[in-house]
């Protein structure tokens, strides 16, 4: 069954505009209910949320939907996308739910699900639930039968213990003074706590949420302000997460940006010399920078490319056996630790590595020269461009001026309307000229459909 609803990250919309109202929050967890029902015990489901306004609005239809459902809630309020999964298992629930459209701006929402083992649940579970979306239950809980909503209050607590187990027994952050930024979104209480706790100096920004101001000028997508503090403040390393903490982007004492790709090297490498790198490899996606993929191969390190999505790249090191992941936007996960993408956890495994070594983040964390990469997003309609044949020819065009040096990554987003068209190589000039007319022809393919559209209208 194709999944219509379900992109790779869940449910995503703009808030009160279908899929993102009420009603379909309602049905989507009467669906869920109906999908998990499994035999006469009472079923449990956590759900947490991020910071923005429309939650408040979503929650409580959620909770509605479980409850006729016959199924218990305890609800954590705001949280990590990662400390739901952590607690679907700690708790032993059935389901895990987080409200949050992740890096997208406040206006958006999402609802994601984790299953009883803390991963998210797969495409065919997901494309299950839709089926049933609009079919209704085949029975109601009965009165005598209800689920109850609680609130579970030390769940912040319980995250923070959880983050800090993962750091090595005998070290701390005494003396490391740290910046994080938190992008007003869900670890804007437990991200300064982990740190603070640990030892280090923290200097917050991004800890003042209003609902509205969730990763606005701020965060991993926008890493200048922890950036610009690192300098101001002397830090020696900056934190940017996104608004559900899933992602990190690192800026290192004189304030270079770091992306994923330079933390999964560190990472990968540093276990690698420890023989603690399950699967001889790790698993990035088709967007990581091609330097990465050499300093692995001079490291005699693996690598395994999945499709754009944490959960493909949890797919992928499954398959493989491998214990590290990520993308180049920030998703880091450590599946001896977690079971997705933890900033915070990955974070302290950085700042491990300055400690240990004794040497400052701009000596430990780059460790390769990143090929020149260009990316640009084109928006689309109801169309299908990427199977228009002027695109198919243009693409084609692209992959031979790059050759082998090269590597041309073009798909469609899975949580906005928009196709990414990414151009690797060692000539910026002509990733530019390649990416343009590749862009020109999605373009030039949506005028097409959207003409096409109108034409059939009248």
């Amino acid at each position: 069954m194709a999944r219509k609803l379900f992109g790779t990250d869940g449910v995503r919309g703009t808030a009160n505009i279908e899929p993102m109202t009420p009603e379909t929050a309602l049905k989507i967890a009467i669906a869920v209910g109906e999908s998990f029902r499994n035999g006469t015990h009472k079923h449990l489901v956590i759900i947490g949320k991020d910071t923005r306004l429309s939650g408040y609005m979503l929650e409580p239809a959620l909770t509605a939907g479980f409850i006729t459902m016959g199924m218990d809630v305890v609800l954590v309020g705001p949280l990590p996308t990662p400390a739901i999964a952590m607690l679907t298992r700690s708790l032993r629930a059935d389901i895990g739910v987080v409200i949050s459209a992740s890096h997208n701006p406040y206006a958006d929402n999402g609802i994601k699900l984790f299953g009883r083992d803390g991963y998210k649940l797969s495409d065919e579970l997901e494309a299950t639930i839709e089926a049933s979306l609009d079919k209704g239950p085949s029975r109601r809980a009965g009165s005598a039968e209800l689920g109850r909503a609680k609130r579970l209050d030390d769940a912040g607590g319980r995250y923070i213990e959880f983050v800090k187990q993962s750091f090595p027994k005998g070290l701390r952050l005494d003396g490391l003074r740290v910046v994080v930024d938190c992008a007003h979104g869900a670890a804007y209480k437990v991200a300064p706590t982990v740190f603070w706790e640990l030892g280090a100096e923290v200097f917050s920004i991004g800890v003042s949420p209003d609902g509205m101001n969730i990763n606005r000028d701020c965060g991993a997508l926008s890493p200048e302000a922890m950036r610009e503090e690192v300098i101001a403040r002397r830090a020696d390393i900056g934190i940017a997460l996104d608004g559900d903490a899933d992602r990190l982007i690192v800026a290192d004492e004189r304030g270079a940006i770091l992306d994923g790709d330079q933390v999964m090297a560190l990472i990968a490498s540093a276990m690698a010399r420890a023989d603690q790198l399950t699967g001889g490899a790790l698993v990035a996606t088709v967007m990581s920078n091609l330097g990465l993929e050499r300093f692995l191969r001079e490291q005699g390190i693996g690598l395994h490319r999945a499709a754009v999505g944490d959960r493909y790249v949890l797919e992928k090191m499954r398959q493989t056996g491998c214990n590290v992941g990520g993308e180049q936007s920030g998703h880091i996960i450590l599946s001896d630790y977690a079971t997705t993408g933890d900033g915070l956890i990955a974070a302290l495994q950085v700042m491990a590595r300055i400690i240990e070594t004794g040497r400052k983040a701009s000596e430990v964390c780059r460790l390769f020269a990143p090929l020149p990469q260009l990316l640009r997003n084109v928006r689309f309609g109801d169309g299908r461009p990427l199977e228009a044949r002027r695109v198919k020819q243009a693409i084609a065009a692209g992959e031979a001026r790059l050759g082998s040096a090269g590597r041309l990554v073009i798909r469609p987003s899975g949580t906005e309307p928009v196709i990414r068209v990414m151009a690797q190589g060692e000539d910026e000039a002509l990733l530019a000229a390649v990416v343009d007319d590749i862009c020109e022809a999605v373009l030039a393919a949506t005028r097409g459909a959207d003409e096409a559209a109108i034409k059939a209208a009248e």
